[in-house]
């Protein structure tokens, strides 16, 4: 979705603020790139203060055609007490195409909006 017929080379998502120790699952045929920096803030990780980690990840150097889809999977293996339960959270993703042409799926609902409300809603996880 996004590449009008042709085929997909690279995929990036975002992991919000709160969730740390994010595991990705590598793809055959994709490479795997997990891209660390600081979070906003220090956080405990069972007793143990973090303060960078996992903050976006991509896979990349492949071809998903337009009539296929797949899986790219990772865990968001620790939500912090930030994060409210009930809560919406969002990973934006943005989607490249083989022919140059970008898909941004990063638009964070406003209050009071929903991801049915925007043209290229992120994923959204409860």
């Amino acid at each position: 979705m996004g590449c009008d017929g042709g085929p997909t080379i690279k995929l990036r998502v975002q992991i919000p603020e709160g969730v740390i120790a994010s595991k990705p699952m590598p793809k055959a045929g994709w490479k795997l790139e997990k891209v660390k920096s600081k979070y906003a803030r220090s956080y405990d990780y069972y007793g143990k203060a973090t303060d960078e980690g996992v903050t976006e990840l991509v896979w990349r150097n492949a071809n998903l055609a337009d009539d296929e889809y797949a899986e790219f999977v990772f865990s968001g293996a620790f939500w912090t007490p930030d994060l409210k339960v009930g809560e919406t959270l969002h990973f934006p993703v943005v989607q490249e195409c083989f022919d140059g042409a970008t898909e941004r799926w990063i638009e964070i609902p406003a209050h009071g909006k929903n991801a049915d409300d925007y043209e290229c809603p992120p994923l959204a996880r409860k």
